[in-house]
């Protein structure tokens, strides 16, 4: 299974945007950022989550992401399709564990990046209305207008009630047989069993 390198699709500017929402263009200009937070959070942690006591930490040479472009490619890629660490670690060629390590570390790094330029996601109202640069209040309607689904004229009509299980159906108990029942006393059924033995055994 092939591995998905950042070499193999910058030159591709349409696969690069469906695959990380962002133009050739916005992601060249994250990469150094992105980095350098990255770098950051290594020189006083490692990629388990551990204190680093010794070493600094350095790119080894069978690294599965081995240049920052492919560490970036490799987050965005997860934000925007948002697939199971399994799967992600296959496109990029590395196990399961390894790969949800990598996108914890590498999520540090892009929230500082993103809030050190002003775009990271806003957490309140009043945080969006600044940034904006309008007021509250038109914030809020602007927040409600993209959440509130399309109105419509015609009046909401009731569910359909849901079909009877064919099962259920089936399994329903039925009325009374209206068809004549053969009454057999217990000697006559034992001597027509034995009968036909006989039968199966002459012949």
């Amino acid at each position: 299974m092939g591995h998905v390198r950042c070499a193999d699709v910058r030159t591709r500017p349409t696969e690069v945007l469906d695959l990380t929402s962002l133009t050739v263009g916005e992601f060249v200009q994250l990469v150094q950022s992105c980095e350098a937070a990255f770098q950051a959070h290594m020189t006083h942690w490692r990629l388990d989550g551990k204190p680093r006591l010794a070493r600094r930490y350095t790119t080894y040479q069978n690294c599965p992401l081995p240049t920052p472009e492919d560490r970036l490619l490799f987050l965005l890629v997860y934000l925007q399709t948002y697939p199971l660490p399994v799967v992600q670690g296959r496109l990029c060629g590395m196990g399961q564990s390894t790969a949800h390590q990598w996108i914890h570390v590498l999520l540090v790094g892009l929230r500082a990046t993103l809030r050190a330029l002003g775009d990271a996601p806003t957490r309140s109202l009043t945080a969006l209305a600044k940034r904006l640069g309008v007021a509250e209040a038109e914030a809020a309607a602007l927040v409600q207008s993209t959440a509130a689904p399309p109105l419509t004229s015609e009046p909401p009509t009731a569910a359909a009630p849901a079909p009877a299980s064919p099962l259920l159906t089936t399994m329903a108990p039925n009325g009374a047989s209206s068809a004549p029942r053969i009454r057999l006393s217990k000697r006559a059924v034992i001597a027509a069993r034995k009968r036909a033995t006989r039968s199966k055994t002459c012949g």
